[in-house]
Formats: structure tokens, sequence, C-alpha cells
């Protein structure tokens, strides 16, 4: 099922290399750090599809607002996600969880679960890197934000933070 996801979200995307590549970044290291922090399989299945529809609304926003901010993409996703999820026949409970996430996937506090809090670390690995931030900023965001030890030892190991 991931992998027919992913191939409707690139389908999805078409003409947007930059977004799939994004959502492609941040699925890997949302399912790296899963395993390796041992994550239980349905939960691990709901972050995957999660970290692949974070983004859903992104398109959608651009058009109707001229803006992609985080905040439209929470309030625009879930739908969109709804949507798709249903067309492939993904568990109403995966599905009601995702749009939960995509909801919230740029809102940093009362994270209720393991999964809220990987799909923000893998985000914040690709959009640290993508948006190029000061030394300082990723600093600040992995003193805020990184929770997971396996999002901290990547997160020091890539910006090569002491």
């Amino acid at each position: 099922m991931i992998n027919k996801l992913h191939a409707e979200m690139i389908k999805l995307y078409a003409g947007d290399p930059k977004r799939i590549q994004h959502f492609c970044k941040v699925h890997s290291y949302a399912k790296l750090i899963a395993e390796l922090e041992n994550v239980d399989e349905k939960t691990r299945f709901i972050l995957e599809t999660a970290a692949l529809t974070h983004d859903i609304g992104i398109h959608i926003c651009e058009q109707k607002y001229g803006d992609c901010g985080g905040k439209l993409q929470e309030q625009e996703g879930p739908g969109l996600a709804q949507q798709l999820l249903a067309k492939l026949r993904f568990p109403e409970d995966v599905s009601t969880r995702v749009q939960y996430l995509i909801a919230h996937h740029h809102t940093y506090e009362d994270m209720d679960g393991i999964d809220y809090q990987i799909l923000v670390e893998a985000d914040f690995l690709v959009n640290m890197y993508e948006d190029t931030l000061s030394q300082q900023a990723v600093q600040h965001a992995y003193t805020t934000i990184f929770r997971t030890e396996t999002g901290k030892m990547i997160c020091r190991d890539m910006f090569a933070l002491t």
C-alpha cells in the first residue's frame, strides 16, 4: 500500500520535482527514525503514510491563496488526503490519524504521539537543509523540536552540531 501511495503522490505532483524530492526525503527519514526507535508496525504504517502526504495541500494553497504557508497546508491538506487514501482503500482509522497529522505537522506543541514527533523531526531535517538554515537556527531547532534519540543523532551528524 505504501508503494502505491508513493507512486500516486509522484503522479499528483507531476512536473514539480522539488516537492517530489521533498516528500520522498521526509518519508525516508521518518521510516529510518521509526525503525531505529522500534516503533510498532501499525504506527510506522501511519507515519509513512503521513510522511508521503504531509504536504498534499501545497498546490491547492498556491492556487487558492497564492501562498503555501504551513498553516494553510494544515487547513487544506486533510481533505485531499482523505480522498486519496479512500481511493487507495487505506483503513479508515489510518486515514483519520494521517489527516490529523497533516492538520498539525506545522504545530510544534502538544505533539501527542511518536508518529507526530517523528513526522515533525523528519520534516525539519529536510527543511533545514533545503532552506539552508543558519547553524544557529539548526541548533535552536535541535534543542526545541528533536526528542527521539535517532532524530537527534541524525540532526547532530548531518549539521555537525556539538
